[in-house]
């Protein structure tokens, strides 16, 4: 990792630019095959599988024997570990539901919220070079506890033309009601619009290349919902000489493995400590089996070394990373005053991929700097608040004047009609 120290302002920005492409770049792809899906629905999904997955299918269904084959080919060591993570995610994402806000805002008048599931999902888990089953807990696992009725998910076939078995295992053993070996941007249309086998839902889910990113921007266009824009991963570290380097190395790369359009920064005070790990990160690269992937995207990332924490804190806000590790003489700190981040991990034994499996946080999170806008997957996003209000005799007679008033004011004749007709009756 090539390491700057102390950049200029213009430099820096440059430095933390995201490898990615601009909506532009891909939106007349997306268009072309939206439009080819809507027209042609599940012929059009075989002939986009077909072209860029490279193998022909008779169905884009998975059957319940193959879900039940699946299974039985998944290690019981292996079962247990996903049972665990399962079990972890299940125990903080029950933690996160919410009682009915209920209040009278003046004698009479009574308001309450309520949280409602949404009815239909759509789940995208990425398949090709790492079948991501670890997704399909992040997200069944709340779309249940939320009460999602229908649970639809996509993944792109192999060249076999099936998804793993530890994504089919996981799908059953979390409640996914449909499975479909469907993938890319064409995946996200068949949720978009429905097919002849698809439903069509009302939120798409999950993370993806930087095609899926867009399609799921694009597919707001047509009233569906989206978690959010989320694209390649990203990483950025905060540490100093009180860290280990080999620790910090092995988070860096877990990043870099995952695709060549990943990023990962390092942000450190100590100029020897940039260099060890720059060393360490060689060293480790080259017994990973993912290497070339990994060897790719550290040519996308950088170190940043600064004079002291204040300047690193801004550095961090500024970049507004999807996964934030401190492991710092002061981590308080940065845990107290750090603005912008989809998750952060604390210490050194807090590696991020404890978070991608299983101590029960989510992993889809906002990347490309969304986090200072967006949160990550919670129970929330499964979930509508639906607000509720009753007023009584006593009650319209105590606020009506006031609506009256005001809906004279904006030159609503009918709304204030439909106050003065019920105060007239309750009069006589």
């Amino acid at each position: 990792m090539k390491i700057y120290k102390n950049p200029e302002r213009s430099l820096l920005l440059e430095l933390l630019e995201r490898p990615t492409k601009t909506v532009d770049d891909i939106e007349q792809t997306v268009d072309e095959i939206f439009n080819e899906v809507r027209k042609n629905g599940d012929q059009s999904l075989l002939n986009y599988t077909s072209k860029f997955d490279e193998v022909d299918l008779d169905s884009l269904v998975v059957s319940a024997e193959e879900l039940s084959k699946a299974s039985s080919r998944v290690s019981p060591e292996l079962k247990s570990a996903i049972q665990l993570a399962k079990s972890n995610i299940e125990t903080f994402h029950k933690a996160q539901k919410s009682e009915r806000v209920k209040v009278d805002t003046m004698k009479g008048v009574e308001c309450w919220q309520e949280k409602r599931p949404i009815q239909k999902v759509g789940l995208y888990i990425p398949g090709g070079t790492a079948p991501l089953f670890s997704t399909v807990l992040m997200l069944a696992v709340p779309a249940k506890i939320a009460g999602s009725k229908e649970i639809v998910l996509c993944s792109p076939p192999n060249e076999k033309g099936e998804l793993a078995d530890e994504i089919l295992y996981t799908a059953s053993l979390c409640g996914v009601t449909k499975v479909f070996k469907v993938g890319g941007i064409q995946a996200i249309a068949g949720m978009t619009f429905g097919t002849e086998s698809i439903p069509q839902v009302y939120k798409i889910f999950g993370p993806g290349n930087q095609y899926v990113t867009v399609a799921k921007q694009l597919a707001t266009k047509y009233g569906v919902a989206i978690d959010m824009p989320a694209g390649p991963s990203e990483l950025l570290v905060m540490a100093d000489e009180t860290a280990k380097a080999s620790y910090v190395a092995s988070d860096l790369l877990s990043q870099a493995e995952h695709g060549v359009d990943s990023q990962v920064i390092l942000v450190t005070t100590s100029e020897s400590f940039a260099e060890e790990v720059s060393q360490e990160v060689n060293n480790q690269l080259q017994n990973l089996p993912r290497k070339n992937i990994a060897k790719r995207a550290i040519e996308n990332s950088r170190t940043i070394v600064v004079p002291n924490f204040e300047d690193a804190l801004t550095i961090i806000d500024d970049y507004g990373p999807e996964h934030f590790i401190v492991t710092t003489s002061n981590d308080s700190y940065f845990v107290d005053n750090i603005g912008n981040a989809g998750s952060v991990f604390i210490g050194n034994y807090t590696p991020e991929s404890a978070g991608d499996y299983a101590s029960g946080t989510n992993h889809t999170l906002p990347t490309n700097g969304f986090s200072k806008a967006y949160s990550g997957v919670n129970l929330d996003s499964f979930q509508k608040s639906m607000t509720f209000q009753k007023i009584s005799e006593e009650g319209i007679k105590n606020i009506g004047g006031a609506i009256e008033l005001m809906a004279e004011a904006e030159g609503l004749d009918a709304h204030k009609n439909a106050v003065s007709l019920r105060l007239k009756d309750l009069k006589s």
